[in-house]
């Protein structure tokens, strides 16, 4: 029996919601091998659940990340990375791989926090993993910081803006997540490959159990490019994925509520 094999490169949260674990949990779910190089650690202040994110040390990312590409990788994705510094590895060694499937979800914020973590990160986001990435799955938030707009994302033709400039920054594909933002009634993404804009429309879940989507979503996209499906066909079986998971999303504590991350599969949602 044989696996692909994924990698991702992100922080860990203690919860379990989000990050290395939301993928792990995510690619098994896909049927893929998991691998991870950790970060960061996120913990939460049991009072009040604010975050604290603490780096790992540079050194220790790289021999991380040199044990995971050594065995070969299907596909990649990155999430919260923590420094500069960590940016600058990954770049070095996605290159150094020929890494050709690789996902940037450009991670700025934790769930529930509304201050950049590292302001300083994005603009080593853009310059040195948008031209590397075949997709990219910013928010409304991350897609204003990185596209550099006049100011928040708020319609469609905003979103089509601002993919645009993403593109051009060297992105080969654009997911823009509208999440609950855009329309009361549908949940809105826009998917763009330098050519056609696609608007992307799904069932709106009235919940606030939603913690993880985001890295959940871009692992689903990443575990399926390695399983060989084209990327506008990973990026509209992610969201059938991620909508099932939200749509079972369950009460962690007085604070958080996670995706189920198993749902499409245990629930046999269909497409």
């Amino acid at each position: 029996m044989t696996m692909k094999k994924t990698l991702t490169l992100a922080g860990s949260d203690t919860s379990g919601g989000a990050g290395i674990a939301a993928d792990l949990k995510t690619f098994q779910e896909h049927d893929v091998y998991g691998m991870t190089a950790l970060t960061t650690i996120v913990t939460m202040d049991p009072e009040g659940w604010h975050h604290r994110v603490n780096p790992i040390d540079v050194l220790l990312v790289e021999k991380q990340l040199e044990t995971a590409l050594s065995v070969g990788i299907d596909a990649a994705k990155s999430g919260m990375l923590g420094s500069v510094d960590i940016i600058e590895l990954g770049a070095k060694k996605f290159k150094e791989a020929n890494l050709d499937k690789y996902v940037l979800d450009p991670v700025m914020v934790c769930k529930g926090e509304d201050e950049v973590l590292q302001p300083e990160n994005t603009d080593a986001m853009r310059e040195l993993l948008l031209p590397l990435a075949l997709v990219t799955t910013p928010n409304l938030f991350e897609a204003w910081q990185l596209a550099q707009t006049d100011g928040p994302i708020r319609d469609v033709d905003g979103m089509k803006e601002a993919a645009a400039k993403i593109h051009e920054l060297g992105a080969k594909n654009v997911v823009i997540k509208g999440g609950k933002s855009l329309d009361p009634e549908r949940a809105i993404d826009l998917f763009y490959d330098g050519k056609d804009f696609t608007v992307l429309e799904g069932e709106k879940i009235d919940t606030t159990y939603t913690h993880g989507a985001g890295c959940t979503f871009a692992a689903a996209v990443t575990a399926n490019l390695a399983n060989g499906k084209s990327v506008k066909d990973s990026v509209a079986d992610a969201k059938t994925f991620v909508n099932a998971a939200i749509k079972y999303g369950w009460k962690l504590n007085e604070y958080v509520g996670p995706v189920m991350h198993g749902a499409f599969n245990k629930y046999k949602v269909t497409n």
